[in-house]
């Protein structure tokens, strides 16, 4: 902590400050294993948590952690939160994007609309709506399409805590794709049951992303918590610079 505290109150506002964004079914907690690996360098992390139910709230609570720092901001998201960061992103303090096993839909498109050309991903087959909309994951589909290269032990736990989501944010459009006019970079999980990686690959190639391929489920930052914090690591290395 105290190495933390110090970085984060060194004055040093060139270095930019990391702000997390999870996806749907999940909270801050999707970073546990990678907010180490980065604070053990120095860097500074805020995880946010989401509502979950519209993509504007979503968006409004990343503005308030962005407001929040006195530097530039580089801005993670994962899954759904990738479509957060894409309109969060504009914010002038944000001086980069990265994508982890992400939507990233451009100006005009939604989670959903960018996904039609693809085969239906495993995880849909597994959501469960409730009475007002609000959709969940079975329990064999966290452990099988959500994280199937993690421990039954920590599928269990990620089922029973999960965030419910509103399925009307993977309809809500973007109105301006940040990742059009900063830095953005990807991490592919090539594994994934919940985004076709063909799109995860279309969307990097699309952005000119610099990237990285990942053997993983949708849970990369959970089952290769060194290779996302590498990556974010180098994103943050890149942009502090300028």
């Amino acid at each position: 902590m105290s190495s933390n505290a110090s970085a984060q109150t060194s004055g040093d506002n060139k270095t930019a400050h990391v702000v997390f964004v999870h996806g749907a079914w999940a909270d801050g907690s999707s970073w546990s294993k990678v907010i180490p690996l980065l604070q053990a360098k120095g860097i500074t992390a805020t995880a946010v948590q989401l509502p979950l139910t519209t993509l504007s709230g979503d968006v409004a609570t990343v503005k308030r952690a962005i407001a929040l720092q006195d530097g530039p901001v580089l801005l993670v998201g994962h899954s759904y939160g990738g479509a957060v960061i894409t309109e969060a992103g504009n914010d002038p303090k944000v001086v980069g994007l990265v994508y982890v096993a992400a939507f990233a839909p451009d100006s005009g498109e939604s989670v959903a609309s960018l996904s039609k050309g693809y085969p239906p991903a495993p995880l849909g087959a597994e959501l469960r709506p409730d009475a007002e909309g609000f959709l969940s994951i079975s329990p064999k589909g966290v452990a099988e399409d959500f994280g199937q290269d993690l421990p039954a032990k920590e599928t269990k736990v990620l089922w029973a805590a999960q965030g419910p989501t509103n399925g009307a944010v993977f309809g809500a459009t973007i109105t301006n794709a940040a990742w059009k006019t900063k830095p953005s970079w990807f991490v592919v999980a090539e594994e994934d049951r919940a985004i076709p990686p063909a799109l995860e690959k279309h969307e990097a190639e699309r952005m000119k992303a610099t990237t990285i391929n990942v053997p993983a489920s949708h849970l990369v930052m959970l089952s290769h918590p060194k290779e996302v914090a590498d990556l974010i690591e180098k994103a943050t290395a890149n942009v502090s610079k300028h």
